[in-house]
């Protein structure tokens, strides 16, 4: 294919037969891409949120088995919910699936089959309403996700921000112009542009543009660009916290507290912790401020976490105590660590705190 006339409408319009014929060659199996049932697609569209495909799909299939119709999610216990989900971040996803399968399970189970239906769901923003309308439903919907973004940028040779919102307004434009008329194949497109980002036309490192479908007529490759593309405009740095968490052991029993009911980790079980990064003494005073003896300093353990705004920098303690504590501690035994949700920011205080109680291995 010669490329002497090669332009940004020309380049997009060449893309959809080359794309799919080498996606329903190379594709990846994955659970949800065997399966048309809106629910199982939407379980999984959220999990994917900021998350690998790798990370997710244990979480899928033990999410699936516990809950298995859009009725037995709204019916779920919270605590039990926040349990499953615990380890793939961002909380508030849960808690908003729950939300907005009460709402379906209302309307009698059955799920909005259009776009505008989709979006009114809580959680469910522009690219999930698309992604579930096309493929659950066969509705011409452009999903635009950061690595459409990134196929379309590198195949139109294009400098544009993709921070801004108004590019990937014009995008999805782009790539509704494009979308193939035929119910088969408009369920599978989007999976298509997405997976080809994600394997081929990849993020962190050059594009193996020999295995690309789209190579014979890419303006970035052509023109020897693609590596530096997209143009991204640089994020705010986070801001960092210091803080000091606390593994308090009474009687084979540990101490946790429930988080606030909004905000950062909302609702969610943590060890107490306070701001800063407290040296013993200051930390010992911490403990008999909350009517606490301090019996035996056992270990300081230091981790980060990183958020998407911020940066925790923690010290903790793990100490044997005597008293009660104030009135939110709840003192809970292995099985009831077990039992509750504790958010991955204090991963390696769950590791110490299950050694400590003779506790158990995650499945």
């Amino acid at each position: 294919m010669g490329n002497e006339g090669l332009t940004t409408k020309t380049v997009l319009q060449y893309l959809p037969e080359p794309l799919l014929r080498w996606y329903r060659a190379s594709a990846r199996d994955l659970p949800w891409r065997r399966t048309r049932d809106p629910y199982r697609i939407w379980v999984s569209e959220i999990m994917l949120q900021q998350t690998r495909v790798a990370a997710v799909l244990g979480y899928y299939a033990r999410f699936l088995t516990a809950f298995p119709t859009v009725e037995a999610l709204a019916a779920a216990p919270e605590e039990r919910l926040m349990k499953l989900w615990e380890g793939l971040g961002y909380y508030s996803r849960a808690r908003n699936l729950q939300k907005a399968a009460r709402i379906v399970a209302e309307s009698g189970g059955r799920f909005p089959d259009t776009y505008e239906g989709l979006l009114a769901l809580p959680g469910v923003g522009d690219y999930t309403a698309s992604a579930i309308a096309s493929a659950a439903f066969g509705k011409r919907e452009a999903a635009v996700d950061g690595n459409v973004l990134r196929v379309v940028m590198r195949l139109t040779d294009c400098r544009d921000d993709i921070a801004d919102p108004k590019v990937k307004k014009i995008v999805r434009s782009q790539i509704q112009a494009i979308m193939p008329e035929a119910a088969e194949d408009i369920r599978v497109f989007n999976q298509a542009t997405m997976e080809l980002g994600a394997t081929v036309c990849a993020p962190n490192g050059p594009p193996r543009c020999l295995e690309c479908p789209a190579r014979d007529f890419c303006l970035g490759r052509l023109h020897g660009t693609a590596e530096d593309l997209p143009v991204k405009g640089a994020k705010k740095p986070r801001r960092v916290e210091e803080r000091t968490v606390f593994l308090l052991l009474r009687q084979g029993r540990i101490a946790l507290r429930k988080r606030p009911g909004t905000g950062l980790l909302a609702g969610l079980w943590e060890f107490p912790n306070v701001e800063g990064a407290l040296d013993e003494a200051g930390a010992s005073a911490v403990a008999e401020g909350w009517g606490l003896v301090p019996r035996q300093w056992e270990s300081r353990l230091t981790a980060r976490h990183i958020f998407t705004h911020v940066e925790w920098h923690m010290t903790g303690y793990t100490l044997e105590v005597a008293g009660d504590g104030p009135a939110d501690f709840t003192w809970t035994d292995a099985g009831g660590l077990k039992e509750r949700a504790v958010p991955s920011a204090f991963a390696r205080y769950s590791d110490e705190a299950r050694r400590r109680l003779g506790g158990w291995k995650e499945d």
